[in-house]
């Protein structure tokens, strides 16, 4: 799979794989990710994208003068590691009122049922391509084509925390009240990002994610937000 690495800066170096978004060229930057985490480089932090890893390493440490290099050997022979296919990941939806607003407009979107709208977004197992936008926000897909309505015309100025949400191909959760524009369907019980949880992130790139659903009831009486 042909890459490129380019320098950002005096600090960081992006290595680019092919242009589309797809699980074979997401589970190859994650590789690449793995091995130069795993590397001598003297990296601060790496970040995958969807067909991205943005290293940044410390420009004054012991061998930073030949992370171009280094790189270039990592992206050209990075194997999958044991875990490279991610871990699975369960996660309660209450899509009951009043945590799902838009999910008759979905349904409408589909020409279907808001009980066929549920079931087609619970049949699915996700991919997490992506983690980004806020701590622990999972960019998850593939979500079925007959659900997968656009974006809101008009975003929400803040968006409640663990709301369920889908927009055009993927599904994710909101981990903090924050503006969105995508539709929300349902509304999650587990906090995706914690800092005083010992693993702080629910989801990582590569996890997969499937959804199950909860009651209201059920919902209230297990939620981490003190919203019930």
């Amino acid at each position: 799979m042909n890459t490129r690495v380019l320098p950002a800066g005096d600090s960081a170096w992006l290595v680019e794989l092919p242009e589309r978004i797809d699980p074979e060229v997401n589970a190859r930057a994650i590789e690449i990710a793995r091995a130069v985490e795993r590397s001598a480089l003297p990296v601060i932090d790496v970040v995958v994208g969807y067909r991205t890893v943005m290293v940044f390493v410390d420009p004054l440490a012991d061998g930073a003068d030949r992370a171009g290099q280094t790189l270039e050997s990592i992206a050209a022979s990075a194997a999958p590691t044991a875990d490279a296919a991610g871990a699975v990941v369960d996660v309660p939806v209450c899509y009951d009122e009043p945590y799902g607003p838009d999910l008759a407009d979905v349904a409408a979107f589909g020409s279907c049922s808001e009980g066929e709208a549920i079931a087609m977004h619970l049949a699915r197992e996700y991919r997490v391509f992506v983690v980004g936008f806020v701590p622990g926000f999972a960019y998850m897909a593939s979500v079925d084509p007959r659900i997968a309505a656009p974006r809101r015309s008009t975003p929400r100025v803040k968006v409640p925390a663990g709301s369920v949400a889908v927009a055009a191909g993927q599904t994710g959760i909101y981990p903090a009240p924050t503006p969105g524009g995508w539709h929300l369907i349902g509304r999650c019980p587990v906090r995706p990002y914690d800092p005083d949880r010992t693993e702080p992130f629910l989801f990582r790139a590569g996890d997969r994610v499937r959804f199950h659903r909860v009651s209201a009831e059920e919902y209230r009486a297990s939620t981490q937000w003190g919203d019930a």
